[in-house]
């Protein structure tokens, strides 16, 4: 036995003597589990039609499962976010200006993803800002990941997610075999979302929409294909072209917890004490309603329609549908809330978060933007500050902690 070499080849010398020559080389690298997984998932993907080369095309180079992803999956903390504190969030002053801009900007382009599909702009607008800030989101390259990577690592090390994962890692390999995004392109969030409007490779398979006209559906690079794209889904899923997604309205103060998601029409709630601030009428009182109170019977009061369950075929929460609403009314030139939220003592203002951010930047604890939104580099700065102060570490923003923050 020959330790780490083998024959080359056989030389027959000048005297007949057989000289065996040897050339000595590494031992082949193990192949990993994850390369494993890999090729033992070809014939899955064989049968829905990926072909051999489309698949090692995908998969060349990738030797290790992407560990970022596998700490996101693992480290998905659940915070109970109040109402308040989600649309402060997302339904800002910045949102609604930037959303203006595009609308002055994309004029032309929006109005025929509208006639085209009965979407209004305003609403393709919100879901943009809500899913990538208007396309802010795709240019923090470090946080965004090669999707067949992606979902092949949750298919491989997170039973969890396993299932999904792998019916989403088909899909991507479709999207690659079609050629509408080539090789390294095919990026997306650690779960597999792609694109400015966030779609994963099955919704973007059914939705996808090649608006521009140059032969693929660029939900990455081409604006014009993303929010056709979002266009498409809503439309698919009936939304109602020229009506709205639902009505703030004043409840009458003996409202009982038991009406909450009741369903009426607008002119029977009317009847009821319901009515829009400043006595706006209801341009269609026939239509049918879902009373909403996300605060409960404290708090303001929707009536929602038709379309607000078709935002939630986007995103499955109340939350996110209302955002939607309430910022696309907004940049569509109407006026916001009118009620205020019963915030509980303590509770920190938009103006407070934008304060809380400042103030842990300026002392090092916080390096992301300053835009209001309490998310996981929020907090994580605040425990660190906590950490350091002495602190319960919460994690938590409250004028407490703000207060500490001032020095006070």
């Amino acid at each position: 036995m020959f330790d780490r070499t083998y024959v080359n080849n056989l030389i027959i010398g000048t005297f007949g003597f057989v000289v065996l020559s040897f050339v000595s080389i590494s031992p082949a690298p193990a192949v990993t589990g994850f390369q494993q997984w890999i090729t033992d998932f070809y014939p899955q993907a064989a049968q829905q039609g990926i072909s051999r080369a489309v698949y090692e095309q995908a998969f060349s180079g990738i030797t290790d499962p992407d560990e970022r992803v596998l700490e996101k999956a693992q480290y998905q903390p659940e915070f109970t976010t109040e109402i308040w504190d989600y649309l402060d969030a997302r339904v800002t002053s910045g949102a609604v200006a930037k959303g203006q801009s595009h609308q002055e900007q994309r004029g032309r382009m929006l109005a025929a993803i509208e006639k085209q599909y009965g979407v209004r702009s305003s609403v393709l607008l919100a879901i943009w800002s809500m899913e990538t800030s208007y396309g802010a989101a795709l240019l923090r390259t470090s946080r965004l990941h090669y999707v067949p990577r992606a979902l092949a690592t949750l298919g491989y090390g997170d039973k969890k997610r396993a299932k999904f994962a792998r019916s989403q890692l088909i899909a991507a390999l479709k999207i690659l075999q079609a050629g509408d995004v080539s090789g390294r392109e095919l990026t997306g969030s650690w779960a597999g979302a792609m694109g400015h409007t966030q779609f994963i490779p099955t919704s973007y398979l059914a939705y996808g929409v090649d608006m521009d006209g140059d032969g693929r559906r660029d939900i990455w690079n081409s604006i014009p294909d993303a929010l056709a794209t979002a266009a498409n889904l809503l439309n698919k899923n009936n939304w109602q072209t020229g009506k709205t997604w639902g009505y703030e309205v004043l409840a009458p103060s003996t409202i009982s917890e038991q009406e909450i998601g009741k369903t009426r029409t607008l002119v029977e709630w009317q009847r009821l004490g319901f009515s829009r601030p400043l006595n706006k009428p209801f341009p269609r009182p026939d239509d049918r309603a879902v009373l909403k109170m996300p605060a409960g019977v404290k708090g303001p009061a929707f009536l929602v329609l038709k379309n607000f369950f078709v935002l939630k075929r986007y995103n499955n929460s109340d939350f996110y549908a209302l955002a939607v609403g309430l910022l696309a009314d907004q940049i569509a030139g109407y006026n916001g809330m009118v009620q205020k939220w019963p915030r509980p003592a303590g509770s920190l203002s938009m103006a407070d978060k934008y304060e809380l951010q400042t103030r842990l930047k300026t002392k090092g604890y916080y390096t992301g933007t300053i835009d209001g939104s309490i998310g996981s580099g929020t907090r994580g700065a605040i425990r660190a500050f906590q950490q350091y102060s002495g602190m319960a570490q919460t994690g938590k923003p409250s004028q407490e902690l703000l207060q500490a923050l001032r020095g006070k």
